[in-house]
Formats: C-alpha cells, sequence, structure tokens
C-alpha cells in the first residue's frame, strides 16, 4: 500500500533529520575508526528475486504480513558484506552490514522506510529502524520472506514441540564457526544460509550489540541512484572512541 499525500509531504521535509551521522561507506573503507580496528568479510549472497525487500529479525520478526520497504532495488543476488569492529579485550563486533546492487560508491544514505511512519516529531538524528528479540538480523526479498514462512510452517509441523534455533538452525551456526572460526564467537554468528527446498540465499547474522532497534539505509550514488543497503548496529566512534575529561 502506497503512503498518503500527507505522509510523503511530511517525509520530503523531514528525511533530512534521519541521515545517519556520517557516510556509512567509511565502515567498508578504512583499517581504524577512534583506534579500533575494522575488518570486512562476505557472508555469501542474497537472494533479490522481487527488489522489494525487508529487513527483520528472523526469529522473531519476520512475518508473512509484513510489509516491505517503499523504496524497490535491483534484482538479482548480491554479495553481503558485514563490516566489524575489533575492540580491545572484546569479540569481534559487527558495526555494518552493506549490500551493493550496482559496484557504485554511496554518497548519501536515506533510512529505508515503511511509510506509515510518524514523522510528526522528529528530531535530528533518530532513526525507526528494526527490532531485534534473538540477537539476529536477516534481509528478505519479499518473495523470499514467503519461502522462509513456509519453511518455518513445515518445520512446525513436522516439529510440533521444537524450537527452530536450537533443533535446526544452533547446528548450522556452530558449523559456521567451526569453518570460519576468525570472526565469530564460539557457536556461530553467522550463517550463508539457503532456504530449503529453494534457490533463495538468506545470509544470518548477529546484530552488532544484540537485541534493540537498528535502522537500515539505502545508499544513492553521484547519480542519484540507489546503489546499496546498510544495516548501522554500532556507532563504532561513539561506542569505543575516548571521550575527553574536562578540566
Amino acid at each position: 500500500m502506497a503512503p498518503d499525500q500527507q505522509w510523503l509531504e511530511q517525509y520530503t521535509s523531514q528525511k533530512h533529520k534521519l541521515a545517519p551521522p556520517y557516510n556509512l561507506e567509511t565502515y567498508f573503507e578504512v583499517n581504524e575508526i577512534a583506534g579500533v580496528p575494522m575488518r570486512r568479510f562476505s557472508v555469501g549472497e542474497v537472494s533479490v528475486p522481487t527488489g522489494w525487500i525487508l529487513v527483520r529479525d528472523p526469529l522473531a520478526w519476520l512475518r508473512r504480513d509484513d510489509r516491505p520497504y517503499l523504496t524497490q532495488v535491483p534484482q538479482g543476488n548480491f554479495t553481503v558484506t558485514i563490516a566489524a569492529a575489533i575492540p580491545d579485550g572484546d569479540s569481534p563486533r559487527y558495526a555494518s552490514v552493506k549490500v551493493g546492487f550496482t559496484g557504485k560508491r554511496s554518497v548519501r544514505q536515506e533510512e529505508a522506510l515503511l511509510g506509515i511512519e510518524d514523522l510528526s516529531n522528529l528530531a535530528e538524528g533518530e532513526f525507526f529502524g528494526f527490532n531485534v528479540d534473538a540477537g539476529l538480523a536477516a534481509i528478505a526479498d519479499k518473495q523470499v520472506r514467503d519461502a522462509y514462512c513456509d519453511f518455518k510452517d513445515r518445520f512446525h509441523q513436522e516439529h510440533p514441540e521444537g524450537n527452530i534455533y536450537d533443533d535446526y538452525f544452533a547446528a548450522l551456526f556452530d558449523a559456521s564457526y567451526q569453518q570460519h572460526p576468525g570472526m565469530q564467537r564460539s557457536g556461530g554468528d553467522w550463517i550463508s544460509w539457503t532456504i530449503p527446498g529453494t534457490d533463495y540465499k538468506m545470509p544470518i547474522f548477529a546484530t552488532g550489540f544484540g537485541d534493540g532497534a537498528y535502522p537500515v539505509y539505502y545508499g544513492y550514488d553521484d547519480n542519484d541512484e540507489i546503489c546499496a543497503l546498510f544495516i548501522h548496529f554500532i556507532d563504532v566512534a561513539l561506542a569505543y572512541g575516548e571521550v575527553e575529561e574536562e578540566e
């Protein structure tokens, strides 16, 4: 369902307040932020058959009736890259996720919205984001969302007393850790997953500091065309930068 004219007018006047604090491409270009080492790695491809996508916690919040974001993206299979912060004395923390659609650099970002948000009392730097209750996230085209919901329905029909994470996903995450231990905690933090019975690829990965709310942004190139999607999990400079003491 398209948003009404009043919402669109509000969005046009307020969208600058929803911009990220800086260009999120930085996470995928530099080797250090605020003294914290940054590393990048791929978790495979994501399938985008229609171009209408969602970002959700796949265990708690990816449901068949969820609406996709307003803006359609290119169709195809695209690499999903994670930018991880490596803070001293802590495990790697996934700071941002990027899906590059065109290979061009993003020069600005706008938050991905549904067209139903209340824009009337926005403050600078606020975001809407998506909720996380299981410490995980996934990017899903609406057609992939439906295939995933079919998979979950079959699982629960076949395992009426089962837990889909403990009885299915946990072994996949552990196998991922065994194969790629460098950027994961014991037990696994990401999987490059294809929905059983389909060709749809839907990587699943840990979210920054775990449960909470996280913003999603579309990146636009210097021709003002959409070229990427970003999930912003951690403001590395804010979270790990040294705070100067007042004299």
